[in-house]
């Protein structure tokens, strides 16, 4: 599907979000942003157009996508009623402060794409390097997440499970037959 005229609340500036935001501007999504410097998120707000919040105002915007991509645990009992969101999906590692955060996720409806199947490019490129690969073949291997995150997806949806449970799933049958 196309990004073009989705509203997307990014939180944290970084590198990963910095890098996200302006992958996400030039695909025509509209975005607000938050980063606990305000320095940063005023940089990607000013090349991207994006509108900044201050801290956890970035948990009850409302947005079709919510992309955290700064500190792991963010994903708990006091965040997850404030979303208004129908996907979560994000850089950030360890989102979910313990995995029935992934059940309350499930059960409000937000589809929720597990942070590392989303963020596995970073493994993918640091495997790449060390086995010696050109940057055109960990592009190609880091391409095949999008079809990891649909099959995780439907694992969910055809076992009636939330997608964190599915992801583990998945990577359990891949690791046996490896």
């Amino acid at each position: 599907d196309s990004l073009e005229g989705r509203a997307v609340s990014l939180q944290g500036c970084g590198n990963v979000g910095r890098y996200l935001a302006g992958e996400l501007h030039a695909a025509g999504a509209k975005l607000v942003v938050s980063d606990i410097d305000p320095d940063r998120a005023a940089k990607v707000a000013a090349s991207t157009g994006a509108r900044v919040v201050e801290g956890d105002d970035i948990y009850s915007v409302e947005a079709d996508i919510f992309a955290p991509c700064a500190l792991g645990g963010i994903l708990n009992d006091r965040t997850i009623p404030q979303l208004k969101v129908q996907v979560v999906a994000g850089g950030a590692n360890n989102q979910l402060l313990e995995e029935r955060h992934g059940d309350m996720l499930d059960q409000k409806g937000i589809l929720y794409a597990p942070d590392y199947v989303a963020n596995a490019g970073g493994v993918i490129n640091v495997y790449g390097e060390v086995s010696g690969w050109d940057a055109q073949r960990a592009l190609d291997k880091a391409d095949d997440i999008y079809d990891t995150v649909l099959k995780v997806f439907e694992i969910a949806e055809s076992q009636k499970i939330p997608t964190y449970e599915a992801a583990d799933r998945l990577a359990e049958q891949r690791l046996a037959s490896a």
